[in-house]
Formats: structure tokens, C-alpha cells, sequence
């Protein structure tokens, strides 16, 4: 057998690429799984409490809309389809002043070092931590009739706070940051040769930005609308702040959900269960948007 061994050592020597002597080798087995120590588990359980600390809430919230609250007769009701209504209406505006707005400035950051870059950064990363409760009151003192801002408007027959139109300004207060985020992530992802190349053909900026820069970012773009907009439809602190909780014309869905808990509980189950529907959409939108982008790339 040793000889054997040698013969098969010194034939692999002599030719490299040689079969190996099916006696001095053996089939590959699959390694046992090993047991699980203490810490996996712990992470384990971790895991589970943190997923149960989610899920828990929304599965008994869901359980209770299907089984007890009329979910259809709520919808039909006024008083939801109103707050419905009102909730879509203001948080497309929103999103589409967010866009406008936010597209520019999340490419100057993306492109442009400039003085002050940083404090431009960190100032429009402030609504994210800032309480929408605190957020709602500076809005409310700089527009309200006594403000700086809202003092000459209301002069000249121009109310802002308790409107419609400071539910849309307390929408984009907050959402802003989110679609700002992920724009400028995705400007930075786009490959500036390929804008140098489009400028060296005879482009100008902004038939680069249009036909090469905006396509390549479109699924960080989008995915950056989607959460904007979720951020928006939910928006509550801020809203009942600086616009108030009028019926038909600031109430949204947070706050009807508010309105309805003192005197139909079913209903603020119902509107809570279209929430978390839409909520779960945009989720899985946004999901879909970044797995295309991160194809795309």
C-alpha cells in the first residue's frame, strides 16, 4: 500500500493534472451541522422579540379590522372618505413640491463642495430627529398670523396656518429629508465619465442631467418619492400643530383616526387598517425600486 502511495505522489509530479489514486482518497462528506452555542440563541431570541415587537401590534390590529369593524361600511362613511381624500390629495402635492424642490439640492450636495456643505447637510437631516410636534410650532410661528412670515400674509388677506395648505407645508417639513436622502445617493452612484462623455459630444448640462444623469438615478429618485410620500400620509404631530384637526379640510387620516377612537372605535380601526394596507404597498414598492436599481447598476 505505501508503495502504492509513492508511485501515485510521483506519477501527480510527473503529470500535474493526473487523477488522484482512488485509494488514497475518499468521498467528500457533508460536515455535520453543529449545535447551537448560548450566544446564537440569544441572538436568535433577540431576533424573534424584535420582530414579535412589530408584528404583534399589527396582526392583532388587522385581526380586529377583519373580524369586528366593518371595514367597508367605514370606508363609505363621509367622515373616512373625507379624511381619505384629503390625506391623498395633500400628500401627492407634497410629494410633487418635495420632487421639485429637493431634486436640486440633493444634486448640488451630490456634485458641488461648497462652504458650509455640512451645515446644508445637517440642517436638512434636522426634521428626521426633530419631534413633528416641534417642527408643527416653528411652522405655526413663523406662518401663523402673529409670525414674521404670516403676520404680512394675514395683513393682506393670506391665512397659512389652520388651511389646507398647512397640511401640505407640514407634509413636506417632514418627508423632505427622506426623498433629499435617497436622491443624493443616487446622483452619487452615477458614473461622471458618462456625463464628461455626453458634454465632450456637444450636450448641454442639461440635456446630460435629462438624458444621462436622471435615468441612471431614476430608481434611487423613486424609491425617495415612495418614502416621502409614506412619510407624508402618516404625518400627524406637525399637522395637528400647525393646521389643526378640522373635518374636511385639515383633517388627514392620523387625525381622524384621533377623532374617531373617542366616539366609533371600529372606525379608527378601519382607517388604522388602510393605513397599515398602504403603509405595506409602499413598503414593497419601495423594495421593488431598489432591487431594479441595484440590477440596473
Amino acid at each position: 500500500m505505501i508503495r502504492r502511495g509513492a508511485c501515485a505522489v510521483a506519477r501527480r509530479r510527473r503529470d500535474p493534472i493526473a487523477p488522484e489514486d482512488p485509494d488514497l482518497t475518499s468521498p467528500t462528506r457533508p460536515a455535520a451541522r453543529s449545535p447551537l452555542s448560548w450566544g446564537q440563541l440569544l441572538v436568535w431570541l433577540l431576533a424573534a422579540l424584535t420582530l414579535a415587537l412589530v408584528l404583534a401590534p399589527v396582526g392583532v390590529l388587522i385581526a380586529r379590522g377583519v373580524t369586528q369593524a366593518d371595514i367597508g361600511a367605514a370606508l363609505t362613511s363621509p367622515f373616512v372618505r373625507g379624511a381619505v381624500q384629503l390625506s391623498l390629495i395633500t400628500s401627492a402635492i407634497a410629494v410633487a413640491a418635495i420632487v421639485a424642490l429637493g431634486t436640486p439640492t440633493a444634486y448640488l450636495l451630490a456634485r458641488r463642495r461648497f462652504p458650509g456643505r455640512a451645515l446644508v447637510d445637517a440642517i436638512i437631516d434636522l426634521p428626521i430627529v426633530l419631534p413633528p410636534v416641534v417642527g408643527g410650532l416653528a411652522l405655526l410661528l413663523l406662518l401663523g398670523r402673529q409670525g414674521p412670515i404670516g403676520g404680512p400674509l394675514a395683513g393682506a388677506g393670506i391665512d397659512v396656518a389652520f388651511t389646507t395648505a398647512a397640511v401640505v407645508l407640514a407634509q413636506m417639513f417632514v418627508a423632505a429629508p427622506f426623498y433629499i436622502r435617497a436622491a443624493r445617493a443616487g446622483f452619487e452612484s452615477v458614473d461622471q465619465r458618462l456625463e464628461a462623455v455626453s458634454s465632450t459630444l456637444g450636450a448641454r448640462p442639461w440635456r446630460t442631467f435629462r438624458r444621462i444623469t436622471v435615468p441612471l438615478a431614476l430608481p434611487s429618485l423613486a424609491g425617495g418619492a415612495v418614502m416621502a410620500w409614506a412619510r407624508a400620509l402618516g404625518e400627524f404631530g406637525a399637522t395637528i400643530m400647525f393646521a389643526g384637526n378640522v373635518a374636511g379640510r385639515t383633517q388627514t387620516m392620523p387625525l381622524a383616526i384621533l377623532e374617531a377612537m373617542e366616539a366609533d372605535a371600529n372606525a379608527a380601526v378601519a382607517i388604522a387598517v388602510v393605513l397599515a394596507a398602504i403603509a405595506l404597498a409602499i413598503l414593497i414598492a419601495f423594495r421593488g425600486l431598489a432591487l431594479a436599481g441595484s440590477r440596473a447598476l
